[in-house]
């Protein structure tokens, strides 16, 4: 990895990431308005940005310039409708192409397309020079991605794996596992929905805190207001 990749990892500590991702159905969907959404969550006092795709990262990267770190993801769609995250070699060069020095990938133990080992990828990703940041949903997920030479572990995977359970919000205990384990910089992601639920991870000793749909899905948003304001007529 590069200096300046390792240092853009560093500048995140204590900050918020932004999520800036809007699925094919979602009508926010696409890299204009994401990168409008990127600029937004800066001025707002995100750190840095988490992107998916060759287009959105290149968008967000040109709206925001090259000082700015984007948390980069390749999603591929599996044949059985799963979605993976940045899987082969191949799609983390495509991410580190388009802008973003810090890339994702899943840290599960599965097959990945065309055989390749999770170390293989994290290997490509360091020759070009970013840095590997593994999703996780278990600490032996976690254990895996350090063994295999990740720089920084997450929880955004807990709960959306066959092997994690599914929290009603953030799961706080493996968060908590995962920095007492102290090998590497840990982040939070997956169902922080409040600043006091950002503010709880920060102070288990996650290095910063990943936030998406509660910030940059109006359509989530707003279905939680709607639904509470029923349940109280």
């Amino acid at each position: 990895m590069t200096t300046i990749a390792r240092q853009q990892l560093a500048s995140l500590y204590g900050g918020l990431v932004v999520s800036c991702q809007a699925r094919e159905t979602n009508p926010l969907h696409g890299p204009l308005f994401m990168a409008a959404m990127a600029q937004a969550s800066m001025l707002g006092g995100a750190v840095g940005i988490r992107a998916d795709g060759v287009e959105d990262i290149s968008a967000i990267a040109a709206a925001l310039g090259p000082d700015v770190p984007i948390m980069g993801i390749n999603k591929f769609k599996m044949p059985d409708g799963s979605l993976f995250i940045t899987p082969t070699a191949e799609s983390a060069r495509q991410v580190i192409a388009a802008g973003a020095r810090l890339v994702a990938i899943d840290g599960t133990k599965r097959e990945r397309p065309g055989g390749e080992s999770l170390r293989q990828v994290i290997e490509a990703i360091h020759a070009e020079g970013g840095v590997a940041l593994a999703d996780c949903g278990t600490m032996e997920h976690a254990r895996y991605s350090l063994e295999c030479g990740a720089d920084a572990i997450g929880t955004t995977m807990a709960g959306y794996t066959p092997d994690s359970i599914m929290t009603a919000g953030p799961d706080f205990s493996l968060l908590e596992d995962m920095v007492r384990r102290g090998a590497a910089p840990v982040f939070a992601e997956g169902r922080y929905w409040t600043p006091q639920d950002a503010q709880r991870a920060l102070s288990i000793g996650a290095s910063f805190v990943v936030v998406g749909t509660a910030i940059t899905n109006p359509t989530e948003i707003t279905k939680r207001f709607a639904s509470a304001m029923k349940a109280a007529i």
